[in-house]
This record gives structure tokens, C-alpha cells and sequence, in this order.
């Protein structure tokens, strides 16, 4: 019998994460966005509810809960209902905390995973994205090949948020045909970090374009070792992430709209009474539990160690139609208001444009 309710576990955490949420992030994300900052004090009290620490193995000095991608987008769209910079910025560690959990030796696990347990919040970030009109995950350009028992990476990376006070990159790169990843440390000659990008969206999160130059690696830092990554799991671990994270931008919109057009009178009534605009919520709402649904389904057969590229990559692309649709959907229930910043729905709506561009930025 499938249920369709969280977790007694489950929910305490979600309760957990709106609590934090109505606290700390819906107070400041707007402050954020025109900043372009997000203060230390919110990444501090988020950090110390254990969002990485709580799946890192007791052994390996974590909290050792069960690693589940299901309660992992759960934990992402309520962050993200919050405010998304702050919920990617928040969750950026897991880009390398979670493949090494799930694919790591257990040198790397030894070596790495502690860190990510310790009271300061811990920089670490991946770079897959690239510059390229034809960017494919499963063939990069940026490439690593074998050299004097090590790998020489070469190539560009851009939307790598938090990369330039990154202790550890998990660098994607493509080696003989296959898409591996490899951890490069901070200060690594042939590691170049740019300014920072002037994004349209997630203002207030932090992302650089890298330049690899030979850049070299130990074979050590090959993610996995001999044995290498399973790289479709991971794209479908972000996939499930980043749908997560699109239910939640969407949701705020959906709400913030919706409850607007109760409270907003024309001619003498709501304009919510109006059928245009009825209708226009009515399907905002099937949009965004239709995507939720998608996206658990997913999470659940990655929970089972069952192959969810099928599930994922639907739920991920019908994910980034809908929180496209129904951010703009947002901006026109609220009319010129919806254009002006005096209301968040154009921030929804400049979030929720990226969605498409966000490969490998997030992962549960």
C-alpha cells in the first residue's frame, strides 16, 4: 500500500525546517536579494540543526541518521519556500559531503567526511555546469586524464556557487568518454577562480566560473577510486534536489497569489471570485502537487537503490516548465503589483527562470 504521508521522523523534521524557516529566512531574503549577501547568523542556526551531519555515518564522526533522498526533498522545498539563495547556500556542502557518503573509498571517507560534522558551516562545493550552448552532463568538455599516477583536469566550469571560499571542488570532468568526479582541493595550482557572476536570479548565493589549467590531482582524489562514480545516480539525486527546491518557489508563489487575490477587491468583490483568475489558481495548485508527486515517486526509487533516471528526469523537466509557469502565473494574478518590489512574486519569478540552468547545483 503507497502513502502519501511523511514520516512520524519526517515530519518532525519538516516542522523543524519551517520553524527555521519563518524564523530566520522569510525575515532577511528579501534584504538578501538586494545585498546580494545573506548573513552569517542564519547559515550558523541552520547549520546547527544538521542538515549535512545528521546522513554522515556515526563512524565518520556524524549524527548517523538513514540517508533518505525522499526526507532530503522534503527538507528542499521547505527550505526553498523560504527563500532559494539561501536554501542553496545552505545545502551547497552536501555537493560533496553526499557522493562521497554514497561513492566515496573509505579513505576519502575518512580523509573528508569529518569535516563536514564540525561546528563551523563547511565550504564545499562541485562544479559541473559549463559554458557552452551544448552543455551535456554525460559529455563534458572540460576533461581529465591520467598523469605520472595522478589526472591532469583541464577546462572551464561556471554557476559553481560558494567556489571562492570553497575548501573542497568535486570538479566533474570527462575521462576516456565517461563523466567521473574528482575532489580538488583549495589552493591546487591550475585552479583559477574568477569574480563573481551577476546572475538575473539567486542573487544573494555566491557563484563563480573556475578555469582548470592543468590542474593537477592525485589518483586518491578520483571520486570512488579505481572503481569511479556512479554519475547517473548523482544527476538524479540533483534532479530530485532541484525539484524539491522548484515545488517550493512555486508553492510560495502559488500562496502568496492566491492569498492576494482574496484580500484585493475590484468592483466591489475579490478578484479571486473572478473565474479567469479562479481558474488561473486552480491549476497553479494541481501544477505544484502534481510536481511533488512526481518528484517523491522519484525519491522513492532512489531510496530502494532502484534506477530512477526515467522518474527523475520527467519530474526535473516537467519541474522547470512549472515553476516557470506558475511564478509568472503569480506575477500576472497580481498585476502591476506583480512587476514592482513590493512584492516578492518578480523575485519568485527571476528564481524560478533558472531552474533550467541549475544542473548539479543541488543534491539530496
Amino acid at each position: 500500500m503507497i502513502s502519501f504521508s511523511p514520516s512520524e521522523d519526517q515530519q518532525m523534521i519538516v516542522n523543524m525546517v519551517k520553524e527555521f524557516v519563518n524564523d530566520h529566512a522569510r525575515k532577511v531574503y528579501r534584504e538578501c536579494d538586494e545585498s546580494g549577501d545573506i548573513p552569517a547568523n542564519v547559515i550558523d542556526t541552520a547549520w546547527q540543526l544538521g542538515f549535512i551531519a545528521s546522513s554522515i555515518p556515526e563512524e565518520f564522526e556524524g549524527f548517523g541518521g538513514e540517508r533518505s533522498a525522499l526526507t532530503g526533498t522534503l527538507i528542499a522545498e521547505e527550505l526553498a519556500w523560504g527563500d532559494l539563495s539561501i536554501a542553496m547556500h545552505i545545502l551547497c556542502p552536501a555537493l560533496v559531503a553526499t557522493p562521497v557518503v554514497e561513492m566515496g573509498t573509505e579513505e576519502q571517507k575518512r580523509q573528508y567526511l569529518p569535516s563536514f560534522c564540525g561546528d563551523q558551516f563547511k565550504v564545499a562545493t562541485a562544479a559541473l555546469i559549463e559554458p557552452s550552448y551544448n552543455f551535456n552532463p554525460a559529455s563534458l568538455q572540460t576533461t581529465a586524464k591520467p598523469d605520472n599516477g595522478g589526472y591532469v583536469i583541464n577546462g572551464e566550469k561556471c554557476y559553481v556557487p560558494l567556489a571562492a571560499d570553497a575548501d573542497l571542488l568535486l570538479v566533474y570532468a570527462n575521462e576516456s568518454g565517461n563523466t567521473q568526479g574528482f575532489i580538488v582541493e583549495k589552493g591546487t595550482p591550475g585552479l583559477e577562480i574568477t569574480e563573481r557572476e551577476k546572475n538575473m536570479g539567486i542573487k544573494a548565493l555566491a557563484t563563480y566560473e573556475l578555469s582548470l589549467k592543468n590542474c593537477k590531482v592525485p589518483k586518491e582524489n578520483r571520486l570512488g577510486g579505481d572503481a569511479g562514480c556512479d554519475f547517473g545516480r548523482i544527476m538524479n539525486l540533483s534532479r530530485v534536489a532541484l525539484c524539491g527546491m522548484a515545488v517550493g518557489v512555486a508553492r510560495a508563489a502559488f500562496e502568496y497569489a492566491r492569498d492576494y487575490a482574496k484580500e484585493r477587491h475590484a468592483f466591489g468583490e475579490p478578484i479571486a471570485s473572478r473565474q479567469a483568475i479562479a481558474f488561473m489558481l486552480a491549476e497553479m495548485a494541481i501544477d505544484v502537487d502534481a510536481t511533488r508527486l512526481m518528484t517523491w515517486e522519484a525519491a522513492w526509487k532512489l531510496d530502494r537503490n532502484e534506477d530512477a533516471t526515467k522518474e527523475a528526469s520527467l519530474a526535473k523537466m516537467y519541474a522547470d516548465d512549472m515553476v516557470m509557469s506558475v511564478t509568472n502565473n503569480a506575477v500576472q494574478v497580481l498585476g502591476g503589483h506583480g512587476y514592482i518590489r513590493d512584492h516578492p512574486v518578480e523575485l519568485w519569478f527571476r528564481n524560478g527562470r533558472g531552474f533550467a540552468t541549475f544542473d548539479g547545483m543541488a543534491i539530496v
